[in-house]
């Protein structure tokens, strides 16, 4: 593992048990398939604006991050704290209100704080030969972050940045909400991937078929 201070990511939603978990966990599998050991450099965790705390992921959702190829063992829900907010590089809410809510706690954090949505379509406006600076992968996304803030005024943010929830919902849209989920992921997390020194992985055939899907958009 390298010895830098890692790039931290923070997920968002409400009770931390469906959404936020499903982006943490699909967002590890997916820089552990892209990245191999050099994913060692991205630290991620998730949290909830009324978490149920201590609970794993809903079975629901938990089905659909196996699907994704994530994994939900070993997860307890946490409550968002203002620590969390002010400490993480990149904070991801599911919707605007997670945002807003992050943002009351850590009003400085502005131009690190987006949804998932809005932060993958902001990642795709920055031009793969834009200058990155940073002697290490974690400061190059650090940089990648700051242009992404940037380029806020050249899209409006409204409810196509939400991620519904679907606690309480139907199966299918369980599934629904984790095809959203990993698609933004994708998109977003595939530009980090770009930042890095080390040759992309190629994912062996179990993650292939889980991205496949998604990578397959782009």
């Amino acid at each position: 593992m390298s010895a830098e201070a890692p790039f931290t990511v923070l997920f968002v939603c409400t009770g931390n048990i469906c959404r936020s978990p499903i982006a943490e966990r699909v967002t590890r599998s997916y820089l552990d398939a892209a990245l191999g050991p050099d994913a060692d450099c991205v630290r991620l965790g998730s949290a909830g604006t009324q978490a149920v705390v201590g609970s794993g992921v809903h079975a629901r959702s938990a089905a659909v991050l196996t699907s994704l190829g994530g994994d939900s063992g070993g997860f307890a829900a946490r409550q968002l704290t203002d620590d969390m907010a002010v400490a993480a590089d990149l904070t991801l809410g599911l919707t605007r209100n997670h945002r807003r809510a992050v943002l009351k706690r850590s009003p400085r954090g502005l131009s690190r704080t987006f949804t998932v949505l809005e932060a993958a379509d902001l990642a795709s406006l920055i031009p793969m030969d834009a200058e990155l600076p940073g002697a290490t992968f974690a400061e190059r996304c650090r940089s990648l972050v700051r242009e992404m803030a940037a380029a806020r005024s050249r899209r409006a943010s409204d409810v196509r940045d939400d991620i519904p929830d679907p606690f309480g919902e139907s199966e299918a849209f369980h599934e629904e909400v984790g095809d959203a989920i990993a698609d933004g992921i994708v998109r977003l997390f595939s530009r980090f991937a770009d930042l890095s020194t080390v040759p992309r992985v190629v994912p062996g055939r179990e993650d292939q078929e889980s991205w496949a899907y998604h990578l397959s958009r782009h």
